[in-house]
């Protein structure tokens, strides 16, 4: 305890750290505040309604991931998350598109043209999710939190509203980013996420006492020992790597001896971090977006993470993307190149063509373990909430996009603060070891 306090008054105690810390709290607050304000023409007293239908499924994860802006009908009900979307399409048409991919390798100029075009789509897929959102609003089981008088002007201030509030939440992401601890987008998000903990930790706590008294809580302490265990091995899933062992020759450079040194190449079990749960849902929610958020017909599937359906389909997304974003983003040839040009190379391999073959090899041993885990860790909430019947504000933090995305984060924010206090001579966060990000942001830092 005596140690844990000495790293705070170090933390406090570095200027830049506490400015940066400072600057992060304020803009989250501005954030937290904007949350709260409800878009013009809805009547805030008469959004149960609201709340109810947008507590489960997808939908239920969205108002997450936007810390409830969503079930509020605020200005930031869409929040960050189409500035997400366009990133991360941005991403691909940079690996996929060789023009792209020029014009990304131009240096700063490239990456200013990149981050122009970002924000045009942003308004674009702001703009349609807002008109999808419109109609949820206006749907029978809503539309009585409207206020008729307004009913001329809503289509047209809502959809502005919406898409300037997300721009908005953009530039404060930015501005965190720029100024603040570590990735803004992400921690934006976190942020989201964790203000609805007190709630559903509320909500669940009530509802076991009720239901059996002393058994609840009992049965409340079990589900926080899975909690714990979760995270644990997620903090696992998170940081293992596989060490690939490799020699540097030596040289004679004048009257210097160079090279002679061991190392190894950390390769990630979960090389592509977030992202595959992230297209998964992504891909899962475009039918209620199209059915105007309200999950219809054979959108209802989609709609509930404790149908089978969804979850044989959300398991399958997760495999399939985390092997084709690997693919994507890890490139065999590049890492086998580079060892040949500084000297190195693997024991008992040729340099060359036959170290990446090696290489590739290996990765995609371990990348089939770090899908099948990944895929587990997105369905966790749906069966807590089957099998212990668990209520699905609460579930949602037993696993997938929501923990994951928690975990990673406050390990970037660790290694961050790390960092800063290794580099000034002070100890770091932890008495052996290293603390270890994410090797993949939720919005790659090129964005």
């Amino acid at each position: 305890m005596k140690k844990f306090i000495s790293t705070l008054k170090n933390i406090w105690s570095i200027e830049e750290l506490r400015n940066k810390i400072t600057f992060t709290i304020l803009l989250l607050f501005i954030y937290r505040l904007g949350s709260f304000i409800v878009l013009p023409g809805i009547d805030p007293n008469k959004l149960s309604n609201l709340s109810q239908s947008a507590s489960s499924g997808v939908l239920g994860l969205l108002d997450a991931f936007v810390g409830g802006a969503f079930s509020k009908a605020s200005i930031f009900a869409l929040g960050i998350m189409p500035y997400i979307s366009a990133s991360i399409f941005m991403q691909l048409m940079t690996i996929l598109i060789p023009q792209m991919a020029k014009v990304q390798k131009e240096g700063e100029s490239g990456r200013k043209k990149i981050n122009q075009w970002t924000r045009y789509l942003t308004v674009l897929i702001t703009a349609f999710q807002a008109a999808a959102y419109i109609g949820y609003l206006k749907s029978p089981s809503n539309a009585e939190a409207l206020i008729p008088a307004y009913s001329g002007f809503f289509w047209a201030s809502t959809i502005i509203i919406l898409t300037v509030g997300t721009l908005f939440v953009m530039w404060l992401g930015e501005k965190i980013t720029d100024k603040g601890l570590g990735n803004g987008t992400s921690i934006i998000i976190m942020i989201g996420i964790l203000a609805r903990f007190p709630q559903s930790f509320g909500q669940e706590w009530t509802a076991r006492f009720a239901q059996r008294g002393a058994g609840g809580i009992l049965l409340m302490l079990v589900e926080i020992l899975f909690l714990v265990a979760i995270i644990m091995g997620l903090i696992m899933l998170v940081q293992g790597t596989r060490k690939v062992p490799v020699e540097y020759a030596k040289q004679i450079v004048g009257n210097r001896q160079t090279g002679g040194a061991h190392n190894f190449l950390p390769l990630k079990v979960n090389a592509s971090g977030v992202m595959p749960i992230i297209f998964a849902q992504a891909i899962l929610f475009l039918p209620t977006v199209f059915t105007g958020f309200t999950g219809s017909g054979w959108a209802r599937h989609f709609t509930d993470h404790t149908d089978a359906i969804y979850m044989i389909v959300y398991s399958v997304c997760v495999i399939a993307f985390t092997f084709l974003y690997t693919a994507l983003i890890f490139n065999p040839k590049q890492m086998a190149e580079e060892l040949k040009q500084n000297n190195g190379f693997i024991p008992g391999v040729m340099p060359g063509e036959p170290t990446a073959d090696y290489i590739g090899t290996i990765m995609d041993r371990i990348t089939l373990p770090g899908a099948v885990l990944l895929a587990i860790v997105g369905i966790l909430p749906g069966l807590f909430e089957l099998s212990l019947g668990m209520s699905q504000g609460f579930s949602t933090f037993f696993g997938g996009t929501s923990l994951l995305i928690m975990v990673g984060v406050i390990l970037d924010t660790l290694q961050q603060i790390e960092t800063q206090l290794l580099m000034r001579q002070y100890d770091g966060l932890m008495n052996s070891g290293r603390i270890q990000g994410r090797q993949q942001q939720i919005v790659p830092s090129g964005m």
